[in-house]
C-alpha cells in the first residue's frame, strides 16, 4: 500500500490555497502518486477532457502534459489555467510540429484528418476530429466509409485503430517515447516467473509487444479491467504512475510494470514526472505559468475536440 511522503505542510498550503482560488486539480495517470491523491479528479485524457469541459472552478490546475492544459484552455477561455512546470511537454507533440503536418496533409487532401489528442493545439486545429486512446477505435467506425483517414501522430495507436476498426489508415510517423521503451525480453523473463499473469498493454505500445497483450486498451480501460478480470496478477504495459490506482483501487491482487532495456525505468514519462508538489503549490499561488492561446487558433481547435465529445458515447 502507498503511504504519501508528502510534507503535511505543503499539502495544508495546497488545501488551503485549493478553496482560497477556487481551484480544480486534474491529474493524469501518469503523475506522481502524491499528486494523484490531492487531485479532484484522476483520468485519462477523454475523462480529464470531459471534466475540464464541465468545470464551473475559476482556476484550472493541470497535473499533466503541455497539450492537456493547452486542452483545458481551448475548453473554457474564460477561465485561469495552470499547468505545474510549462516545460512539462510530450514526445508525440513535439514530433509533429504544425508546420510539417501542414504539408504532410496537403499530400492527402481528400483525407478526413484524425488526431490524438497527444498533440499541440496547432494540429488539433488542423484537424476534423480529435481523439482518445479509449475512443479512437469508436469514433474511426462511426466516419463515412467512402472517405479515406488520415491519423496523427502516434503511428502505434493509429497500427491498433486500424486493425480493430478494419479502416486503412494514412499514419503519420509518430511515436511515444515511454511506450517504446518497453522491453520484449524483460516482458518474457516477467511472464516466466508469473506464467499466470495477465499482459495488459496501452495501444501505444508497438505491435510486437501488444502482440503479447491479453488485453488491450486505454489507461481507465486497463484499470476497468484489472478490477473485472478473474486474473490475480498482471504485467503492465504502460507509464507506472497507473499502477498507484490500479493498488488503490483493485485489492488484493498484483501489478508488475515491465521495464525498458536492461531493467532501467525509462518507462516512466520524463515529462509527466516534472509536476511535484511543490511546482503545485507555487502555481496556485502565482497563478502560473498560465497557458494562453490566440483566440482563432482556440477557436479552430475547439471545433474538432466539441466534435470529439459529441461522438463519444
Amino acid at each position: 500500500m502507498f503511504v504519501s511522503t508528502a510534507p503535511a505542510d505543503r499539502v495544508a498550503r495546497i488545501e488551503a490555497l485549493r478553496q482560497q482560488r477556487r481551484a480544480v486539480i486534474l491529474a493524469h495517470y501518469y503523475q506522481e502518486p502524491e499528486i494523484q491523491d490531492l487531485a479532484d479528479v484522476i483520468g485519462d485524457s477523454l475523462e480529464l477532457s470531459r471534466r475540464a469541459a464541465a468545470t464551473d472552478a475559476e482556476v484550472i490546475v493541470f497535473c499533466g502534459v503541455h497539450f492537456m492544459a493547452e486542452t483545458a484552455k481551448i475548453l473554457n477561455p474564460g477561465r485561469t489555467v495552470v499547468l505545474p512546470d510549462l516545460a512539462a511537454g510530450c514526445s508525440l507533440a513535439d514530433a509533429c510540429p504544425a508546420e510539417d503536418f501542414a504539408r504532410f496533409r496537403a499530400l492527402h487532401p481528400d483525407h478526413i484528418v484524425v488526431s490524438y489528442i497527444n498533440c499541440s493545439a496547432a494540429v488539433k486545429a488542423q484537424s476534423d476530429l480529435i481523439c482518445t486512446s479509449s475512443n479512437a477505435v469508436d469514433l474511426v467506425r462511426q466516419l463515412p466509409a467512402d472517405r479515406p483517414i488520415l491519423f496523427a501522430p502516434d503511428q502505434n495507436l493509429g497500427r491498433w485503430v486500424q486493425r480493430q476498426s478494419g479502416r486503412e489508415l494514412t499514419l503519420w510517423p509518430g511515436s511515444c517515447i515511454v511506450h517504446e521503451t518497453f522491453s520484449e525480453e524483460a516482458l518474457l523473463r516477467l511472464k516466466h516467473l508469473h506464467p499466470d499473469a495477465e499482459v495488459i498493454a496501452h495501444p501505444e505500445c508497438q505491435p510486437h509487444l501488444l502482440d503479447h497483450a491479453d488485453f488491450i486498451g486505454s489507461t481507465s480501460a486497463l484499470l476497468r479491467h484489472a478490477a473485472s478480470s478473474s486474473a490475480a496478477t498482471f504485467l503492465v504495459l504502460t507509464e507506472p504512475g497507473i499502477l498507484h490506482q490500479m493498488r488503490r483501487q483493485v485489492s488484493g491482487k498484483t501489478f508488475h510494470d515491465v521495464p525498458g532495456a536492461d531493467g532501467c525505468s525509462c518507462n516512466a514519462c520524463p515529462y509527466m514526472r516534472l509536476n511535484t508538489l511543490e511546482k503545485l503549490e507555487h502555481c496556485l499561488e502565482t497563478l502560473s505559468p498560465a497557458i494562453e492561446l490566440d483566440e482563432d487558433l482556440r477557436l479552430r481547435a475547439l471545433a474538432p475536440i466539441e466534435r470529439m465529445l459529441a461522438m463519444s458515447r
